[in-house]
């Protein structure tokens, strides 16, 4: 990652409310001036800023390459509370200051940070580093999502990573290119990974999930996840929205013959619609379809965004699966094989969904501890027994019975309810 200042993050989709800005002295005022990522030259308002400039905050190697004019205050950052701090102190005493921060500053960068603590700020923007990765190797990236595993569970990237054909990666050490291609063995994916963007040390490198995660990489750098095959991979094709993850545009909960599948072997909308919403899919997440079927939870699952390995014996039903992935222009991970064999050696789930395979299967992913499972059971026998197990394993249990009747037209224009087959739909939690 391609950066001078490193604010403490805010959690994913946190919604911080700035502070009230400062009492500013004179037209005292903090200048955010990004550095290149891409070895450009300095934004030409900086020599400007440079000249009213009291004070000058940044890295050691933005302010060992910066002219800071002599007699100037340099203030090295380390943590950025006492930056902060001398910031304001600062901006109080009407004396104009200079944050030198890597590329975009306000692309997971320090402007937020400054805004939060209320201080009045401009901004004189550079090139980021992700957009300088995508401009090295030619590819367009307004379909791309960009997130960040610094400072945070690098897991929500990685799983955006596995969910997403786009996806641009902010790294930082311990959660860098290495780590992340380790935990893409297994999904079709392309890595680039972009070292020292914008100095003589710079390096593109394009590799695979295998050989990214066998080597070191030099901080800082960046990761760039292309998803291969398939339509809805390529690269080269426009967004059809503003929103890489957003919700479907067709809605969820679909009917049953939005999908694929065998002798109605597939959950019911109004079934399907309660276990998506247990399961909380969401960008970031990784959900397992345990005896997938048709695949309609799981692709759903990936319609909201999260990642998605669907686990399925039947090689008709695996061809299903795969077929209706395709049909929603979504990508589920397969794995061929009977649970709880094939669950050995997959990534950890944030939540899993458990269609079929019995009490071995249920006691097999309950052992794993997911935060949360989900379960759909038709038999009555089979309810208590499952709510049992659960609660011996740990998990607080909660259960639900679905009775839905459809409407069905009837001769003369009359209606009648038509009436499904009931389901329970059994939710662990884990406290």
């Amino acid at each position: 990652m391609v950066r001078g200042v490193e604010p403490e993050p805010h959690p994913v989709g946190s919604a911080a409310t700035p502070a009230p800005e400062r009492a500013v002295a004179s037209d005292a005022a903090v200048t955010v001036v990004g550095v290149d990522a891409a070895g450009n030259p300095p934004h030409p308002g900086l020599a400007a800023a440079l000249s009213r400039a009291g004070l000058v905050v940044g890295a050691a190697r933005h302010l060992a390459a910066t002219p800071v004019p002599p007699g100037v205050e340099t203030l090295l950052l380390g943590a950025v509370a006492p930056a902060l701090d001398r910031l304001g102190t600062a901006v109080a005493a009407g004396t104009p200051a200079v944050v030198l921060a890597s590329a975009d500053p306000g692309f997971f960068g320090i402007v937020r940070r400054l805004r939060v603590a209320g201080l009045p700020v401009r901004v004189l923007p550079a090139v980021s580093s992700v957009a300088a990765a995508f401009g090295r190797v030619g590819l367009p990236w307004d379909g791309a999502a960009v997130v960040t595993a610094h400072g945070r569970d690098p897991r929500a990237a990685l799983n955006a990573c596995r969910a997403l054909p786009l996806v641009a990666v902010l790294t930082a050490p311990g959660a860098g290119a290495a780590e992340l291609a380790a935990g893409l063995v297994g999904w079709p994916r392309t890595l680039v990974v972009a070292e020292h963007l914008g100095t003589d040390a710079e390096r593109i490198t394009w590799t695979t999930p295998e050989e990214g995660g066998a080597r070191a990489w030099a901080d800082p750098h960046v990761l760039l996840s292309i998803a291969a095959g398939g339509p809805h991979a390529r690269v080269d094709a426009a967004r059809a929205d503003n929103q890489p993850a957003a919700a479907p545009t067709g809605g969820w909960a679909l009917p049953e013959s939005a999908y694929a599948h065998r002798d109605s072997m597939v959950t019911k909308a109004e079934a399907r619609a309660l276990v998506v919403a247990r399961l909380r899919p969401r960008l970031g997440r990784l959900v397992w379809d345990v005896g997938a079927g048709s695949g309609s939870v799981g692709v759903e699952c990936a319609l909201l965004g999260a990642a998605v390995v669907a686990i399925e014996r039947d090689p008709a039903a695996v061809a299903l699966v795969r077929a209706n992935a395709a049909r929603h222009g979504v990508e589920v991970r397969l794995v061929p094989g009977s649970a709880p064999d094939a669950l050995a050696g997959l990534p950890e789930p944030d939540a899993v969904f458990v269609g079929g395979g019995g009490s071995e299967v249920l006691a097999a992913v309950a052992a794993l501890r997911p935060p949360r499972i989900v379960v759909a059971l038709a038999a009555l026998d089979r309810i208590v027994p499952a709510r049992n197990l659960l609660r011996e394993s740990g998990y607080v249990v909660h259960g639900v019975q679905l009775s839905a009747a459809r409407l069905a037209d009837l001769p003369g224009g009359s209606v009648r309810l038509a009436a499904a087959n009931p389901v329970v739909v059994l939710t662990g939690e884990r406290p």
